[in-house]
Parts: structure tokens; C-alpha cells; sequence
């Protein structure tokens, strides 16, 4: 009802702001993993940008309003899921770009 008020975000915008975020994170450790850091695409390094990636989530979450006290074991995996998409799609896409 219009009457209503809301605590927190609705399911649907719920939704958005983690995909959208989780999204986002990718293509920033991708890029960290590319041009900040300068590291060998072998290393080991670059595994720990997108583990600090996935991690950094929780807290920028609840900041914008998402309940994370909801979240189950179902998805914190598809936040580290999406993340990890993410970074392996778009440093596999700037690795080949800059091999050209």
C-alpha cells in the first residue's frame, strides 16, 4: 500500500544492488589485476584482488541499505560467483587486447 513504510530495500532492488555491485567489483579487481598492480598474468597475486574483491562487498553493502544479516551460505557464492565471472571475463578480454 502507499500508506506503507518501508524497512530497507525491496526484494527487486534488493536484488539489482548486489548483482550490480558484485558486477561492478569484477571489472575494477580486472582492471586492478591489469594496470595497478603491473603483475605477471601467472602469478598469484592476482587472486588475492579478487578475493579482497569478493570480501570488500560485505561492507559496501551495507552501507547502501542491504540487509547482509539475511544473507545465506546461497548468496555469499553467488556474490563470489559473479565477482569472479566478472574479473576472469573482462582480464581474459584486456589480456588478449594488449597481446594484439
Amino acid at each position: 500500500m502507499a500508506t506503507e513504510t518501508a524497512d530497507g530495500l525491496t526484494g527487486h532492488v534488493r536484488s539489482v544492488t548486489v548483482t550490480t555491485l558484485a558486477s561492478l567489483m569484477g571489472i575494477v579487481a580486472a582492471l586492478i589485476s591489469e594496470y595497478g598492480l603491473g603483475a605477471d598474468p601467472s602469478g598469484r597475486v592476482n587472486v588475492f584482488v579478487v578475493l579482497g574483491a569478493i570480501a570488500v562487498q560485505v561492507p559496501i553493502l551495507q552501507a547502501l541499505g542491504v540487509d547482509t544479516q539475511e544473507f545465506s551460505t546461497k548468496d555469499y557464492l553467488y556474490v563470489a560467483f559473479m565477482t569472479f565471472s566478472l574479473w576472469f571475463v573482462s582480464w581474459t578480454l584486456i589480456l588478449t587486447a594488449s597481446a594484439v
